[in-house]
């Protein structure tokens, strides 16, 4: 390693706990046998007054696209967010994706995006829409297969809100409550981030590898058990769900120093030769 980039991975390295460190080094003994799956909210990008305030920092898309060719495109988004509307903060960048708790699936970066279950009935979307009535800074965002309560705004509603979305889905008996930071979903029962992650484990890219989920709040967990099971590792990002005695990252400005770090590394710049002539 040259003295720049040496230096480059102490400075990422210092905001990094112990454990997320031990997994960076485990990466570099050999790339080729890795794929990495992140979540984006919390994880990727630090929380925002509404979903549509998020805001990307500076050169982190830049780092995506390095790493998806680094990895020879085994590199995929596992999210809450539809895929539509996580293209729109990377663009132009399309990376395979899971959106909407793993009812939505990009399989090929840059390619169309699948529904893999019916859009959620009208009845339940009015019912949800009627939870909104709790406190004015709910936000009822419709995705497709799945509808997400947002209290940002109305933290204090919180559990009012879990209570009426439970008795919703007592109603509608093929869906199930998933929670992420600061929302709450409703989605079909037999879908979760990890059914999402166990799929893109078969695709081409990353059949043989081992799965790496970053994620940080209970709508992650199914992923990152899944990643567990399937030999590879689950990093946990600090914040309202997972503290930071339990956590491999402080925040999402870690985790993007982690992946920047990685980024940089010549031993996976080395790697990366065929998969550039096949990504953008």
């Amino acid at each position: 390693m040259s003295p720049h980039l040496a230096i480059m991975h102490d400075t990422a390295m210092q905001n990094i706990p112990a454990s997320g460190a031990a997994s960076f080094e485990r990466v570099l003994t050999n790339s080729a046998e890795w794929a990495l799956f992140i979540d984006i909210d919390g994880t990727l990008l630090d929380m925002a007054s509404t979903p549509d305030a998020a805001v990307v920092p500076p050169g982190l898309v830049q780092t995506l696209t390095r790493l998806a060719k680094m990895f020879n495109g085994a590199v995929a988004l596992i999210t809450g967010r539809r895929v539509s509307g996580a293209d729109r903060f990377f663009a132009p960048l399309e990376l395979v994706t899971s959106g909407v708790h793993g009812t939505e699936a990009r399989t090929v970066s840059g390619g169309d995006t699948a529904m893999l279950a019916a859009p959620v009935p009208s009845g339940l979307v009015q019912a949800v829409n009627d939870v909104a009535r709790i406190s004015p800074g709910i936000l009822v965002e419709e995705k497709g297969a799945g509808v997400a309560v947002h209290y940002r705004n109305a933290p204090e509603s919180r559990s009012a809100i879990e209570a009426e979305l439970r008795r919703i889905a007592r109603r509608w008996e093929n869906f199930a409550l998933r929670s992420g930071r600061k929302v709450l979903d409703l989605v079909p029962k037999t879908y979760s981030k990890g059914t999402g992650l166990r799929s893109f484990m078969r695709l081409p890219a990353f059949h043989g590898r081992r799965p790496i989920m970053i994620g940080d709040d209970h709508g992650d967990e199914p992923a990152l058990r899944e990643a567990q099971r399937l030999g590879g590792i689950g990093l946990r990002v600090a914040g309202e769900h997972f503290s930071h005695d339990c956590a491999d990252f402080d925040g999402a400005a870690s985790v993007r120093s982690w992946l920047a770090a990685l980024a940089s590394q010549p031993k996976l710049q080395a790697h990366s030769g065929a998969a550039e002539q096949q990504l953008p």
